[in-house]
């Protein structure tokens, strides 16, 4: 007898033999038990994944006989000893008919199978078509089937596997059922390596199987077939390192020493690791596809740990990745990572590989020496001392007091020079105050962040109530006069500050000696929406300007109208500072809160 591959002599003939696809073998076996068996199905999916031995198994199933040869409908699960289930095994069945749709794609063979579907099954209770890679057939062909498919004789069931699904037209789609299938998990296909390996008396080890299962990239058949080949190259004790020089990939040990030189620095020692992998004769792009794999595996290790479930691995491997993880930030991880993918994308269409693949692990070595931005960020405080008094806007926060100091410093004033700290630092300090899960921000960046100097400073408030508003009407008003001035509404602005304003809850009563006819007419929607944003912003909370005509001499409890200073409030001070003004062009920076002292009485 000839030899079988272990992909064919271990192919599975019933449903629970199917490993890593429990939604579709359940589904299906519920349907038969409950005799709700649909006229066409699709089974789509990565290759090597169990589709077409899942219809195969399905066919048996609709048409089993029993081993008594007596059963009258069919079964969950196939007998695999009558008539039926062993021609459909030997693939010679007269009512099971498979079609490779990557042959047989044109519209004169789908007319033919048409016409025989007309015919009732020779022997079986269903003539069942398999057709191979459905995504092949041309649209033309599936247009002649279209009606066929959708008002089938009662005898006829359709099963289509394809590994494109999108290809196959939404007519045919809609009028099957569709089954997607999953990737076979890399613990699934260790274990079902393993016992094959039993079976087949071969001694192996973890590493090995582990080797398999990763070059099978979720596909059983090819974790198999690479299998097959290891044996017939290594005899029946498989280790690793063999396994490894065989499908050629690249020991992860050889990893973990090139990201060791990154960490360095050293750009020779890179260079002289890849020069002597390719020397061996490795293929840059395989080698750009793993070190791109290992470090999705670090970044993976240093958010969620070593021992995570996200980590498709062997023990040894999440050892190293693990320790890699230990060497690098998350972000300087990540930056790698999206490094080599580029590199990896880009050797698909270069002509000399190897110079690319060694440009982008120099690339990986400068990585380390690019500034971060938030390191960029903490300077900008620096910066500002190199700017007039005259021209800044004084919102520095002043270092608190001691209880040895004599005397408290001049409110304003710029600090004494400390090493910067990071704003991402810095704000983490200061929700620590709040949420006691981030208490463990380091000591030394609370302790610096109250004396930090920046251009628009953002300051916890010391009472309830925000320190750039106010309750003043008369400074509310003040800023309404202002930014109606500033949209071209002077005239307006004119006639309002010569009335008298009171404040009664969130409603802003200005009292102006015109009639409400003309009162109508100057306040018209944009004018009135401009005066309500100022309010609100003044006093911290949505708020209503009210204009009336009555007497514009003062009333009980009116106030008198307060501009701000230079004739502009401090928002709008801050927005034509130097700093800022430099900080939005650069990063696109947004004004927040601003704090002027100079407004504290």
């Amino acid at each position: 007898m000839s030899y079988q591959v272990l992909a064919r002599k271990y192919r599975p003939q019933r449903f629970s033999e199917v490993i890593g696809q429990e939604h579709v073998t359940r589904t299906l076996k519920n349907a038969i038990d409950q005799q709700r068996i649909a006229h066409g199905y699709i089974f789509s999916g990565h290759r090597g994944i169990g589709k077409t031995t899942i219809a195969r198994i399905l066919a048996m199933a609709l048409n089993c006989r029993g081993v008594d040869g007596k059963a009258d409908k069919p079964t969950p699960e196939p007998c695999g000893v009558c008539d039926s289930c062993v021609e459909v095994r030997a693939g010679s069945s007269v009512d099971v008919i498979e079609i490779d749709a990557a042959t047989n794609r044109g519209i004169d063979e789908i007319r033919e199978l048409r016409d025989a579907a007309r015919y009732r099954p020779a022997r079986d209770r269903f003539k069942i078509y398999i057709l191979d890679e459905a995504h092949q057939i041309t649209d033309a062909a599936f247009n002649a089937l279209l009606k066929t498919l959708e008002e089938p004789p009662p005898h006829i069931i359709f099963m289509m596997a394809t590994t494109q699904a999108e290809d196959i037209p939404q007519t045919i789609r809609s009028r099957c059922q569709h089954f997607s299938f999953h990737a076979v998990k890399f613990d699934e296909i260790v274990s079902q390596l393993g016992a094959i390996a039993a079976k087949e008396n071969i001694q192996t080890d973890n590493e090995a199987l582990a080797v398999l299962a990763e070059a099978g990239d979720g596909s059983m058949r090819d974790a198999l077939s690479i299998m097959d080949q290891a044996i017939a190259c290594c005899g029946t004790m498989l280790s690793g390192e063999l396994v490894r020089g065989l499908v050629g990939n690249v020991g992860s040990e050889v990893f973990e020493d090139l990201m060791g030189t990154v960490s360095r620095g050293s750009s020779e020692e890179a260079l002289r690791t890849l020069d002597r992998l390719m020397t061996e004769g490795h293929n840059p792009a395989h080698f750009a596809r793993q070190l791109v794999r290992f470090l999705r595996n670090a970044v993976v290790a240093k958010v969620a740990g070593d021992d995570s479930s996200l980590l498709q691995i062997s023990s040894d491997e999440r050892a190293r990745v693990g320790r890699v993880a230990g060497q690098f930030s998350e972000e300087e991880l990540a930056r790698f990572l999206q490094i080599m993918l580029r590199t990896f994308d880009e050797l698909g269409y270069r002509q000399e590989q190897r110079f690319h693949l060694e440009l982008g692990v120099l690339k990986l070595v400068h990585a380390q020496r690019i500034l971060p931005l938030e390191q960029i960020l903490s300077q900008v405080g620096a910066d500002s001392q190199k700017i007039p008094e005259a021209q800044r806007v004084a919102t520095t926060k002043p270092t608190p007091v001691s209880a040895s100091s004599t005397a408290a410093p001049a409110l304003g004033a710029v600090p004494r020079q400390q090493s910067p700290v990071s704003p991402f630092d810095a704000d983490r300090a200061r929700k620590a105050r709040f949420d006691p899960e981030m208490s463990a921000a380091p000591a030394a960046v609370q302790a610096q962040t109250s004396a930090t100097a920046t251009a628009v400073a953002v300051e916890e408030p010391q009472a309830s109530e925000d320190p750039g508003t106010t309750e003043d009407p008369g400074k509310i008003m003040g800023h309404v006069l202002t930014e109606l001035e500033k949209a071209g509404h002077k005239m307006l602005a004119s006639t309002l500050e010569s009335g008298s304003v009171t404040l009664k809850g969130n409603e802003l009563v200005v009292s102006i000696a015109q009639s409400a006819a003309v009162i109508d007419l100057m306040m018209s929607a944009e004018p009135k929406r401009l005066a309500n944003a100022a309010a609100s912003a003044a006093m911290g909370r949505p708020a209503k300007v009210n204009v009336v005509s009555g007497v514009a001499a003062a009333t009980n409890g009116a106030a008198a109208v307060v501009r701000p200073r230079n004739g502009a409030s401090a928002r709008s001070r801050a927005a034509e500072d130097p700093i800022v003004q430099r900080m939005r062009e650069k990063f696109g920076a947004e004004i927040r809160t601003v704090i002027d002292h100079r407004d504290k009485n």
